[in-house]
């Protein structure tokens, strides 16, 4: 009788390696970006981002080993956990740096909303599997909408803009591999632009001050410095950069939040057009690797989960990268893997560890 296989066999190495190799790029130029920094909190960033890259790795490996169809099972309890949690934010939320109340003191700080993406990936990849066969109703897209509406609302009052529109975003990815019509998906585009003037109002002062920066440039000097900083630190980089650790723009401090949200404009400054589009390129292998992983999972609830990852990780690049070229809106959102941020890098890897569990069990059905 022919021995099971381990179901190791079929863990996507490539992937993992990429993801490891972008983590590296990362502690890299926070170092460069924090070197001679005075403030405590800067100085602890590289040593921190090494723990949270180790834990990372671990939580990666032990979420893989699990069944992701066992997390399925429990979408109600996890739909749940994200609810209770967003609700301790809003009593008992601490206010971060930039001033939103979106983080819990647990000894240490965690960000709440970060753990609350990754877990509606799986939540909402059940619910769509559920109703597979009835997505071409109105009615089940818009209990979708729902279903991710309540959470995402709690996000969006913290306020967090970017985390609620990364879920927005997952959230369409998601529906439309799970067999969004076209007919639905015009009327979502025709509601989406009546809401606009809604979330406006309810956007904080800074949110609609950072749009009209970008809509109207030099409106506002103060907002519009660090972008014009972000652009001559890519332009001045050329083709090979200037080198590691040399850029005078992170070196002449110029460039604010330059390990967080400008990381990119560091790694373009410093190793100029090479290093900036092979972080592209690898970014896109993450996405890849992903996408492959759904078109050949073993099911529904498999393939939408790594869509709903993959999606996630394609929007973030997209936004910050964007957003360091001045061709979209400063949100505030991380670069996957590269930018300093505990909460941030650790969510983005049980990410990737779910997605390896549905790699890893493709051929559990030809075994069973």
């Amino acid at each position: 009788m022919q021995a099971k296989p381990s179901l190791w066999r079929d863990f996507d190495f490539v992937l993992l390696g990429v993801i490891v190799l972008l983590m590296i790029i990362g502690i890299l130029f926070i170092r460069s970006a924090t070197l001679d920094a005075v403030d405590p909190d800067l100085i602890n960033r590289v040593p921190s981002q090494i723990q949270y890259a180790i834990v990372g790795v671990a939580v990666l490996l032990i979420v893989a080993s699990i069944d992701y169809r066992l997390l399925g099972s429990i979408h109600g309890f996890l739909y749940g956990f994200i609810l209770f949690i967003l609700g301790l934010v809003a009593g008992l939320g601490a206010v971060g740096a930039a001033g939103a109340q979106s983080w819990l003191n647990v000894g240490l700080q965690v960000q709440p909303s970060e753990l609350a993406k990754i877990l509606l990936v799986v939540t909402l990849g059940q619910f769509l599997a559920d109703r597979y066969e009835e997505m071409g109703r109105l009615r089940t897209v818009l209990l979708s909408l729902g279903y991710v509406a309540l959470p995402t609302a709690m996000i969006f009052i913290q306020p967090d803009l970017g985390i609620a529109t990364v879920i927005m975003f997952v959230w369409f990815v998601m529906v439309w591999a799970a067999g969004l019509r076209l007919r639905h998906l015009g009327l979502f585009v025709l509601v989406g632009l009546l809401m606009l003037p809604i979330l406006w109002q309810g956007m904080e002062g800074y949110q609609r001050q950072r749009i009209i920066s970008f809509a109207f440039p030099g409106s506002d000097k103060d907002a519009q410095y660090n972008i014009d900083q972000a652009l001559i630190s890519i332009g001045s980089g050329g083709v090979v950069g200037k080198g590691y650790a040399n850029g005078s723009q992170t070196r002449g401090r110029f460039l604010r939040v330059r390990h967080t949200d400008f990381i990119y404009s560091v790694i373009a400054e410093e190793t100029g057009f090479v290093g900036a589009t092979t972080v592209i390129a690898l970014m896109g292998i993450v996405v890849w690797r992903c996408l492959r992983g759904a078109a050949r999972a073993a099911d529904a609830l498999g393939s939408l989960i790594c869509y709903g990852v993959g999606g996630m990780i394609f929007f973030q690049t997209m936004v910050s990268i964007g957003m360091n070229l001045s061709i979209l809106p400063v949100t505030g959102l991380t670069l996957p893997f590269v930018s300093s941020g505990g909460s941030s890098l650790i969510t983005m890897m049980m990410g990737i560890g779910l997605v390896e569990s549905v790699i890893m069990r493709r051929r559990a059905r030809e075994f069973a």
